[in-house]
Order: structure tokens, then sequence, then C-alpha cells
């Protein structure tokens, strides 16, 4: 009877754990062109990047941007503590990938758990933001340049979006990439360097 008892008690944990690792190990998307800070961090471009660098999917915080979402300062980890790194400015040295203003251009995502979408919107910081700066809401223009709205269908596995960045533009800037889930109360973050 004693060793019946011992050998459940070992079986609910064997069995539990690997249960409770599979519902947070899944994935969910992240921006890979341009490169998004948790490309870079993924692909080892940048370095000291904490667990970002094994999870640029998973930067996933509460939806409702820009009146609701993420706090100031947090915005391009999702507001998630744990990829405090991605708001690190690093005083201003994040790689960024060229942007000519007022042109047309394609932003990519990878999708490793496709989710019934609202819309995709890209944000970009004002003219006047410093790259020295962690994301706040009053640093980035208020209205998308660019949103894609999905009504609630699912998107394929890699999807690209293509539209016009603002014109009249030079010097360094970050594009917030806000992927809308229709059927939960969240949203994935994604932050992207650039230069005019």
């Amino acid at each position: 009877m004693r060793t019946r008892t011992i050998l459940t008690a070992m079986a609910v944990p064997a069995v539990s754990v690997p249960l409770i690792l599979a519902g947070t190990a899944s994935g969910h998307g992240w921006v890979t062109s341009p490169p998004s800070r948790a490309a870079y961090c993924a692909n080892g471009t940048v370095t000291n990047c904490g667990e970002i660098q094994w999870e640029p999917q998973s930067v996933e915080g509460p939806k409702g941007f820009p009146t609701r979402g993420p706090a100031d300062g947090t915005l391009c980890a999702g507001g998630n503590s744990r990829f405090a790194e991605l708001d690190d400015p690093r005083g201003g040295a994040w790689p960024t990938s060229q942007l000519a203003s007022g042109a047309s251009k394609t932003f990519t995502w990878k999708l490793t758990a496709r989710h019934a979408t609202t819309s995709f919107r890209y944000f970009i910081t004002k003219a006047s933001w410093s790259p020295s700066q962690k994301i706040t809401r009053a640093q980035l223009e208020s209205t998308p340049f660019l949103t894609v709205p999905y009504n609630g269908v699912q998107p394929g596995s890699v999807v690209s979006h293509t539209g016009t960045v603002p014109g009249g533009r030079s010097g360094r800037a970050v594009v917030l990439a806000v992927w809308d889930i229709a059927d939960t109360g969240n949203a994935f973050y994604q932050c992207t360097d650039v230069t005019f």
C-alpha cells in the first residue's frame, strides 16, 4: 500500500510538469523583416538579451494600445518584465534598418502560433524622439501609419504588410508593431529600430 502511494505521488508531478510547460512553451510571433529587437536578440546580432533570445515570439501583453496596454517605458517588451532588455535603449545602439522617408516598406512577421486576429498596426516615434530614451506613448505618433484589418481571420504562418512610412523624416526612429488578437485579451508587441 505504501509503495503504491509513493508511486502515485511521484506520477502526478511527472505528468503535470510537462502539461504545464506545454502551455507556456507554445510560441506566437515576431517581426523578422526588417529585424525587430527580438529578432536581433534571437539571431545573436545583439547579446545580453536575457530570455528573449530563446523566445522572440513571446512578447505578449494586454491589448488596447494606445489607451490601454503595457505601461509607458515597457512597450517594446509588451509590459512583460521577463523581456525588459527590449525596453533598454542601449544608448541608442540597437542595430537599425534603412528606410526611405515617405517610401513604401514591407514588414514581415513569423507566426509560430496563429490566432484569430483583429488587426496588425504600425506606429512610429515622433521626429523629436531621442534614441537614448525608452519608448512612451508621448514619443509615438498618435495614429498608426499602417493598419491591416483581419476581422477575426487567422493569418498564415508568415505574413507581410506593406505601407508608406511618414515623409519628411531623417535620423533614427522606432516602429512599434502591434498584433491585436481577436479572441483573447492580449496583443503582441515588436519594436524595430530604423534609420531614415
